[in-house]
């Protein structure tokens, strides 16, 4: 009986101690900021996301699993800048977990830390899905990423100060090799430069302004509205006065009006990934920008 209780020690004592390491709940609302996550963390934490590569983060619903993940954790870690304003605010009131409320160090939006385009000095509904603060979608610029990083340790080694040391070190070592992979995509990316590109939602100025692309028009009239037959005759007509190199939409979007004036205007279609997890190869950080520039030469060579 003794050593039957002896192992029950062991036992319990070993899983202790595998789960103090994964001690830290962390609820991200996109997939980008998990990955992100766990670069900073490796085993130290536990991570979840609401939201998958192949969602609109726009319309998400604030679901009772999702209630009850937010419910536990140390720390939210989101995009913010009106992204997820039209489920979050309800997620938060319903976890009702004081350490990720706004103004708490539990509480980070990356927007927050970088320099956000398409600012707007006011907005109304008839403009659209747009967000006064400036265009939310940050993470097709993988500059943003490091100074989002660097935050994320911070607020990290306040929650969990045990683990600091080990979350700077990860953070070196995430910044060093990050930044060997931006000047790799930058090298790989030069003949992008000056491609003129139609994109469904205004979701992608970050990559245009990184890699110097240009905009040909959107799929969409306004951001968030479906586009019309006749928008999309107009457009036509647009295109066809100044030509676009392709058209690019999110894995996640309905393609047809992308496929419609493809056929029409004879420029290739295709389909990008706009976050980790939004084609097979974008699995991490690492692997969404190697896929997305891979899927945008592949026409352009």
């Amino acid at each position: 009986m003794s050593f039957i209780r002896l192992l029950s020690v062991i036992a319990a004592l070993f899983l202790f101690s595998g789960t103090v390491h994964a001690g830290v709940q962390i609820f991200t609302c996109e997939p980008e900021w998990a990955a992100l996550a766990k670069e900073i963390t490796g085993d130290r934490a536990s991570i979840s996301s609401a939201t998958t590569g192949m969602q609109d983060v726009h319309h998400i619903q604030a679901r009772p699993s999702l209630i009850a993940k937010a419910r536990r954790a140390a720390l939210l870690f989101c995009t913010g800048a009106e992204l997820e304003a039209g489920w979050l605010p309800v997620l938060l009131r319903k976890a009702n977990n004081p350490k990720i409320q706004p103004g708490n160090i539990g509480h980070l939006m990356a927007t927050d830390f970088v320099e956000l385009l398409d600012k707007r000095e006011s907005v109304d509904r008839f403009q659209g899905d747009v967000h006064a603060a400036g265009n939310p979608h940050i993470q097709t610029n993988p500059h943003n990423i490091l100074p989002v990083a660097r935050e994320l340790t911070r607020r990290l080694s306040v929650i969990d100060p045990e683990g600091a040391t080990d979350y700077r070190d990860r953070l070196a070592d995430f910044e060093r090799r990050f930044s060997a992979a931006i000047t790799d995509w930058e090298q790989r990316a030069a003949p992008l430069k000056g491609t003129r590109l139609v994109t469904h939602h205004k979701s992608w100025i970050y990559l245009l302004d990184w890699l110097q692309m240009e905009s040909a028009g959107t799929l969409e009239p306004k951001p968030g509205i479906p586009p019309s037959s006749g928008y999309l005759s107009r457009l036509l007509t647009q295109l066809e006065q100044k030509p676009a190199d392709m058209i690019i939409y999110a894995s996640y979007r309905d393609d047809r009006a992308a496929e419609w004036l493809s056929g029409r205007a004879g420029i290739p279609a295709l389909s990008v990934p706009e976050s980790v997890g939004g084609s097979p190869q974008a699995k991490d950080l690492f692997s969404f920008y190697d896929d997305l520039i891979n899927r945008l030469l592949s026409v352009r060579q």
